[in-house]
């Protein structure tokens, strides 16, 4: 951002938690590699006064987070409606483990999120829709983007994307065992982390796919 760090994002009053202010990050490095990891966002705005938040897919590129949808969606007729941008705010989290305390009080779950605030705009450049779309590919499994057919007119029509500057932009991350009170410590209930993490399983082929075909490399 101009005139602040280019190594982190400047924190604003609206990226800045009211809880637990320790646990913010504010460094491009924590936050693209959250966004990278994660695979689906949760998209919130006003839907004619309502508030929505909808579970999508999104890619980062750069310091642009585009986000896919349909262009008879409603954030994408809401944002086809605001001349200056729809309003969102975009979140994306990552659930590392659950801590189980001693107390019922100290229970957590070790998490890393990124929360990003700003005013999405609908992509029309079909150069700029092209490139989103294969980010987006390749955001579910590198390498899948060259590997298959290629949207053709109307399916791009039929496809929407908003972009996303990543201006206003916070991470939060909570990790390490229960934090149970002195007193608690010698209760007899077992306290500590259960470790979660996603992992993918053997690919499984379509039942109609030609058994010739080999699996990608990609997916090995």
């Amino acid at each position: 951002m101009a005139g602040g760090n280019p190594l982190s994002y400047r924190p604003t009053p609206r990226t800045t938690p009211t809880r637990y202010r320790d646990r913010a990050r504010y460094d491009r490095q924590t936050v693209h590699r959250i966004l990278d990891e994660a695979l689906i966002c949760h998209l919130g705005y006003l839907n004619a006064g309502d508030p929505v938040v909808l579970p999508t897919t999104h890619a980062r590129l750069g310091e642009t987070l585009y986000l896919h949808g349909s262009t008879g969606g409603g954030p994408m007729l809401a944002a086809r409606s605001a001349p200056d941008g729809l309003p969102v705010c975009v979140t994306a989290t990552l659930v590392d483990g659950l801590v189980l305390a001693r107390a019922a009080m100290h229970h957590s779950v070790n998490f890393r999120s990124v929360v990003v605030r700003g005013d999405a705009r609908v992509v029309d450049d079909p150069a700029e829709k092209r490139r989103a779309l294969a980010a987006l590919l390749d955001h579910v499994r590198p390498g899948r983007a060259a590997d298959c057919r290629a949207p053709d007119p109307r399916e791009l029509a039929a496809t929407g994307v908003l972009a996303l500057d990543l201006a206003e932009v916070s991470a939060k991350a909570r990790s390490g065992g229960p934090a149970d009170d002195p007193e608690d410590t010698a209760l007899p209930h077992w306290a500590g982390v259960v470790p979660l993490s996603l992992t993918a399983g053997a690919p499984l082929p379509a039942d109609d796919l030609d058994p010739a075909i080999p699996l990608p490399a990609y997916l090995r």
